[in-house]
């Protein structure tokens, strides 16, 4: 097999720039099929993403030893406890926090209604006095009325079959196909890779490896990163005594994917339950601190140690990525953006290291 130092620099050009537009048409054919053909582009997108996830965990798996069908089905059978579980184990956290609101009005009312009065040395509104009154019961009739809603959401969502059967097949095809393109995957590695002209396929392979290197940098930078913020929100909103710690810290650990979105709604959610379990000012600062706190050890140092610069996209450039994206091609647009973006990171490197050593850019008196 030749590897790239056995091929001549115009030779080298030639196949860097086939696949940069080959990956870059790959990236737009993805596109075009989300745009056309989304409720069967998206179930199958979804699985090779799971099994791009899960791969890494399945190769340990089969390198000690364990059949690869049996180490997939070993880590979908976990993957799915611990989905089940994190379900069980918020229905009757959401419950039971929703089934505070009404007493949270009330006391607002009768409690925080007077003291706002007295900080501002005026009276408030009747009407605003009666609204904040009228919310406890609205809260408490609503909240009776919300299992019959969804009952009768679902009922009129069922009455449409084909969308109620298309959506079922959709959410029941994603794990099957993803656990067979787990199964599977280093077969379907090999037949790409056997596509390849053979003088090329070093080089190739090689520039598939750098965007692996970005795209599993990035899934596992950002998992890391989200699971310690998640431990020290929880940990500080614990100890703040917020109703709702753990749910509130993992959303907001997790929602920093995108800049300064789970910062934002960490903060809204902690307001909140700061509000449904308030026991004194310290837990203002309580909560301030954990957000500060947070915000500069992720910063300062758990994004430089654990994702360090392998990724390389400012926050800058992923807030742009994501509302351009987001904008065509909508949710789906946005869970794609990052990763897009890493890929085009490194097509566009590629590009920019081979222009750079032609004689356009060198201005040496003749080409390579």
């Amino acid at each position: 097999m030749l590897s790239e130092g056995e091929l001549s620099e115009a030779e080298a050009r030639r196949v860097d720039f086939a696949w940069s537009l080959g990956m870059v048409g790959s990236l737009a054919l993805v596109f075009a099929l989300l745009s056309v053909f989304g409720g069967v582009a998206v179930p199958v997108l979804l699985a090779l993403a799971t099994a791009y996830v899960l791969n890494p965990i399945v190769t340990v798996l089969e390198r000690r030893g364990l059949n690869r069908t049996l180490g997939t089905g070993v880590v979908f059978t976990g993957s799915v406890l611990l989905m089940v579980g994190a379900v069980l184990y918020l229905i009757p956290v959401f419950r039971e926090e929703a089934a505070k609101l009404p007493d949270f009005f009330v006391r607002a009312s009768e409690q925080v209604v007077p003291q706002v009065e007295t900080l501002l040395g005026r009276p408030l509104p009747d009407l605003l006095r009666q609204r904040m009154a009228e919310l406890g019961g609205r809260a408490s009739e609503l909240l009776q009325s919300a299992g019959p809603t969804a009952a009768r959401l679902v009922a009129s969502f069922a009455g449409n079959t084909a969308r109620f059967v298309a959506t079922l097949l959709g959410l029941m095809v994603v794990p099957v196909l993803a656990f067979f393109f787990v199964q599977d995957y280093p077969h379907l590695v090999g037949l790409v890779k056997g596509l390849v002209p053979r003088r090329a396929v070093g080089l190739v392979s090689r520039r598939f490896s750098e965007v692996d290197d970005v795209l599993s940098a990035f899934v596992r930078g950002q998992v890391t990163v989200g699971a310690i913020l998640s431990v020290l929100y929880s940990t500080g909103l614990g100890f703040a005594r917020i109703d709702m710690a753990i749910v509130i810290g993992v959303i907001a650990g997790f929602g920093n994917m995108v800049p300064y979105l789970g910062t934002a709604l960490g903060v809204v959610l902690a307001l909140l339950g700061l509000m449904l379990s308030w026991q004194g000012a310290w837990q203002i600062a309580v909560v301030a601190g954990t957000f500060l706190v947070a915000q500069m050890a992720e910063g300062l140092v758990i994004t430089p140690k654990v994702v360090g610069d392998k990724v390389g996209l400012s926050s800058v450039s992923v807030i742009i990525a994501i509302l351009a994206f987001g904008e065509l091609f909508g949710f789906t647009g946005i869970l794609l953006a990052v990763p897009t973006t890493a890929i085009l990171k490194v097509v566009l490197r590629v590009v920019v290291e081979r222009y750079q050593r032609t004689a356009l850019y060198t201005g040496e008196g003749r080409g390579p």
